[in-house]
């Protein structure tokens, strides 16, 4: 009997039916949705807790992409620039201060409109954060 293609045909074709059959079956019948991207776009009110008090800065957040940019605002240390990056749900961001330290912020979107995290001091000290992104006016 000669070789063709039409049996292998539908043996891959039944497979390919048994392995849909079992990934919907695995998830109830439902349809998967995808993950959605976070987006730390916004304006976003921090509570900086140190061993010497919490500090509450305004933090302005641009993603473009897996990038991050913005400003950092304190009544300590006025505005300052910062530029950063996005992977998964977890972001991290570093300010350079005008007295030369680097604060590294890394943290997690805990919800759509909450984050929390770390702070490192450059090796001075550490602290931790929250924050929650404000309305837009």
């Amino acid at each position: 009997m000669p070789f063709t293609a039409q049996p292998i045909q539908r043996v891959l074709l039944s497979s390919v039916a048994v392995a849909t059959i079992a990934v919907a079956s695995a998830f109830g019948g439902r349809a998967v949705s995808p993950v959605p991207a976070i987006d730390l776009t916004g304006t976003w009110k921090y509570a900086v807790v140190t061993e010497n008090g919490t500090g509450t800065p305004t933090v302005i957040m641009k993603q473009t992409g897996d990038s991050l940019s913005g400003t950092y605002e304190s009544g300590r240390m006025g505005v300052l620039p910062f530029k950063g990056s996005v992977k998964d749900s977890s972001f991290t961001f570093v300010i350079n201060t005008q007295g030369g330290a680097a604060l590294t912020f890394k943290g997690s979107l805990v919800s759509a409109n909450v984050v929390k995290g770390d702070v490192d001091f450059g090796g001075a000290g550490s602290a931790t954060f929250s924050g929650e992104r404000q309305a837009a006016k």
